[in-house]
């Protein structure tokens, strides 16, 4: 077929779905896509914009489409991910023999020799996925210092694809950014207390950031193994579900996934647009009292959209025990303690490492040594909260807070509100979601809700605006415990009555001309 008589999807916001259509009709191939998307990050990575979104692509990526097109016309696709690119956050290890580093954005870490592909790398590409390349994060999942997120020593400072130097967003700031201009075809992020909702929010994404113990994360470099979690990024909840069913599942490497449920549903089957019909939400008012009140106004106006999708909304429905939680510290006491002895186990079990560090004590000596490289002046140059983490012992206080945080965020915290109120879920803007369903474990489904005025101020950039025109920001669904299905369902429920995403896109240098009719038969 003459490519002129083919209609290409808009890579700025195809769906896995209609790439993949695009690949079962012959076309374009995946070789095409990996092509086009790798053309579309030279545009705006380090040229035009310099938005440092991804750090290196895959070496390998081309082979690897060039064998997943001869496997479809043989077999047929293996499912909705054959063949399509993914990016993935640089602290979920990939096979070195592929040709990419795993890091977390350090130089301490780079061309060491992981034993494996992270679990949940290892079910992408079991379901056909392509790696196509390593996204930008602020470094070590932003538990280095105080700084700006979005950098890493490795790729520099990170920018917004909506605000002009804006603040991106962290922890996973490059998957937001990749995910949000169609340098890919979705992105995995992780979070531990708000690296996926965060730069979802921020890059007008879907996020969703599962329970604890859905995703592996064997092969991820750690911050805690009590509120690690991998999720998706994407432009749409279809998309999103569709990474979520491929990379959820059991692990003996991660026991904390043998406590999910026996069956994980397939979540491509929560995507159903009356979901909302008889269903009750909450609102954590007390939450947000102090957030900006443009995002609380299309907040309070989107509560009136849920309602007439058929959902009775309880507002307020605030956690009982909302003056402890918002006092306690016990989450920084988890974390820290955690992170010393995750990251020395994590740096263990690697086959290589050329700096020879073993442990957090080495991180900080070797960023001090390499301070041009890390420590880098005049915005980047702490390390407290690596110094604060080598200062913890695991003791009875340690516990103590483990067990605490579970009573706070969990039991008298969201349950509890779910229960007092006879809620299904809870409904908040993204952008204070994130913190009792850290410390509990729990699940958030985050969507594109909004923008911030176009008369907004532009910040001073110091590195990063804090804020500026345009820019987005999102919704969030909050549960109990493996209760993704209803929230994707809810979350698809209000994508489709609203489709807020494309009512505002990047600013026009941030998003890439290359499009599959540039590549396909040239």
């Amino acid at each position: 077929m003459a490519a002129s008589a083919v209609t290409f999807p808009d890579l700025y916001e195809a769906s896995i779905s209609e790439l993949q259509q695009g690949l079962e009709k012959g076309h374009f191939t995946s070789v095409d896509l990996v092509k086009a998307y790798f053309s579309r990050i030279e545009e705006v990575n380090l040229q035009g914009p310099t938005l440092r979104a991804v750090l290196e692509t895959n070496p390998s990526a081309l082979a690897q489409a060039a064998e997943l097109d001869v496997e479809r016309k043989i077999f047929g696709a293996r499912g909705p991910l054959h063949g399509i690119p993914i990016l993935v956050k640089d602290n979920i290890a990939t096979v070195a023999v592929e040709g990419m580093n795993t890091t977390a954005g350090s130089f301490a870490l780079l061309g060491s020799i992981v034993p494996r592909d992270a679990h949940v790398a290892a079910k992408l590409r079991a379901a056909g996925a392509i790696i196509l390349g390593k996204a930008n994060l602020s470094e070590w999942a932003h538990f280095r210092g105080n700084i700006p997120s979005g950098f890493s020593g490795r790729g520099g400072q990170a920018t917004s694809p909506y605000v002009p130097l804006g603040d991106p967003s962290g922890s996973s700031s490059g998957s937001g950014i990749g995910s949000a201009i169609g340098l890919a075809a979705g992105a995995l992020g992780s979070e531990t207390d708000g690296s996926i909702i965060s730069p979802s929010n921020q890059n007008n994404l879907v996020g969703i950031k599962p329970t604890v113990g859905l995703t592996s994360r064997a092969g991820v470099i750690p911050i805690s193994s009590h509120q690690d979690t991998v999720g998706p990024m994407t432009r749409s909840v279809a998309d999103a579900a569709i990474i979520l069913h491929a990379i959820a599942g059991k692990d003996p490497r991660d026991n904390f996934t043998l406590a999910q449920p026996a069956v994980v549903p397939d979540y491509t089957k929560a995507l159903k647009k009356d979901a909302l019909r008889g269903v009750r939400l909450g609102v954590p008012r007390k939450l947000f009292t102090r957030t900006n009140s443009n995002i609380v106004a299309a907040f309070n106006a989107s509560l009136n959209t849920i309602r007439g999708l058929g959902a009775t909304i309880v507002d307020p429905a605030d956690f009982p025990d909302f003056d402890e939680l918002e006092a306690s510290n016990n989450e920084t006491i988890v974390l820290d303690t955690d992170f010393k002895v995750q990251v020395a186990q994590y740096i263990s079990e690697l086959l290589h490492v050329p700096t020879g560090v073993k442990n957090l004590a080495d991180l900080i000596a070797f960023n001090i040594a390499h301070a041009d490289e890390e420590l880098v002046e005049p915005f980047w140059t702490d390390q407290s909260e690596f110094i604060e983490s080598e200062n913890t012992t695991v003791n009875q206080a340690f516990f103590d807070a483990i067990a605490a945080d579970k009573d706070l965020g969990a039991t008298r915290g969201i349950d509890a509100a779910l229960k007092t109120f006879a809620v299904d879920a809870l409904l908040m803007p993204s952008n204070v979601a994130s913190g009792p369903a850290a410390i509990a474990g729990y699940p958030i489904v985050t969507v594109p809700l909004g923008f911030l005025p176009a008369d907004t101020p532009l910040g001073p950039a110091q590195p990063v605006r804090e804020n500026g025109p345009n820019q987005p920001f999102g919704i969030a669904f909050v549960g109990t415990a493996f209760s993704e299905f209803q929230l994707i369902s809810f979350a698809f429920a209000y994508e489709q009555v609203t489709h807020n995403r494309l009512k505002q896109l990047a600013f026009p240098e941030a998003i890439p001309k290359t499009q599959l009719v540039d590549i396909v038969g040239k």
